[in-house]
């Protein structure tokens, strides 16, 4: 046990706890709701995204990027591949496998979305005080350590 008089209180941790989770949760479904490309759908237009991001990915890799079944995945690439905004290309490196690219209409959308949920963030920054930014600059920075631990 623990004698430090600086040491936390259970109680204190747990409820930090649980509104740091909310406060992330919360976050998290926004920036969802602030996805262009509504009509494709949360699971799609993160498809796109990740396109964006990290280039042409298999359906492995893209599920598990998302967390879902590959069968889940194969849904939405067939959806994104139906609407034109992914092609199915072979790997340069494995002839076998099957990488999604983006096509330009997917790219555009992709990049979008992204776009628009930086906007809208970098807006509410806007409205913190000086004080408030440093703030959360300090707990992104914790956030983050808690994240590589």
């Amino acid at each position: 046990m623990n004698d430090d008089a600086t040491a936390p209180d259970a109680r204190a941790v747990e409820g930090l706890g649980a509104e740091t989770r909310q406060a992330i949760a919360a976050i998290y479904r926004r920036f969802r709701r602030e996805r262009s490309g509504g009509h494709l759908g949360d699971g799609a237009t993160a498809v796109l995204e990740l396109l964006v991001k990290y280039g042409p990915l298999g359906l492995s890799d893209l599920s598990g990027h998302e967390r879902v079944a590959l069968s889940t995945m194969s849904q939405t690439v067939n959806r994104l591949e139906a609407g034109e905004y992914v092609e199915r290309t072979r790997d340069p490196h494995d002839g076998r496998r099957v990488l999604f690219v983006l096509t330009d209409a997917g790219r555009a959308l992709g990049e979008e979305g992204r776009a628009q949920r930086h906007r809208w963030f970098d807006a509410q920054l806007q409205t913190l005080t000086a004080e408030e930014r440093e703030a959360l600059a300090t707990s992104a920075r914790i956030l983050q350590r808690i994240a590589r631990s």
